[in-house]
């Protein structure tokens, strides 16, 4: 069934030069958090006391230092128009994320809507704190008010942490296709 609905959202995957590029033993993961069943109930986090946590509205460059400083290879997401949800400390970028509208798709003969946080990343400075797991908690909130049913998390290798949130891993592959669940 997800791989249904993963064929749909990214059509000749496992065709694209960077894919196939991958090393062959590294496993990445397809994670799905159902917004249509009630949030489920986590581990709380630490008091956020300092943290705003809001869409980005500073400026272009302030943002995209940030994403260098955790992932390079992000930098072209992050454009001027990109949706990014964003935990700040004393108005400095602790963690981001895109906030992504991946469409409506066919799920179980189903429509769905499917949305999800994408390049989640923290500031090195700001890690080990629970402030990128709280903003992806918030995201996922926030896109249940949106509408959306499915928060999907596409092409991560740390869904542990992903799945201390609530998130399921749907689908595991590698540059090779897709592994046996």
């Amino acid at each position: 069934m997800y791989r249904e609905l993963f064929d749909q959202m990214h059509p000749g995957f496992f065709d694209r030069e960077q894919i196939r590029g991958l090393p062959p033993d590294e496993v990445y993961e397809e994670m799905v958090l159902d917004l249509r069943k009630e949030a489920p109930a986590l581990p709380s986090l630490p008091d956020f006391h300092d943290t705003v946590f809001q869409f980005y509205s500073g400026p272009h460059g302030k943002l995209i230092r940030a994403v260098r400083g955790v992932e390079p290879e992000w930098e072209p997401y992050f454009t001027k128009n990109s949706r990014v949800f964003c935990a700040l400390v004393n108005n400095e970028i602790a963690s981001f994320c895109l906030v992504e509208d991946m469409g409506f798709h066919q799920l179980g003969g189903r429509t769905v809507r499917v949305g999800g946080p994408g390049c989640v990343g923290t500031v090195p400075a700001f890690r080990r704190k629970g402030i990128g797991a709280g903003m992806v908690r918030r995201v996922a909130a926030l896109l249940r008010g949106e509408g959306f049913d499915l928060s999907y998390i596409h092409y991560t290798h740390v869904a542990p942490w992903y799945a201390a949130m609530g998130y399921q891993t749907v689908l595991r592959w590698s540059s090779k296709g897709f592994l046996s669940q």
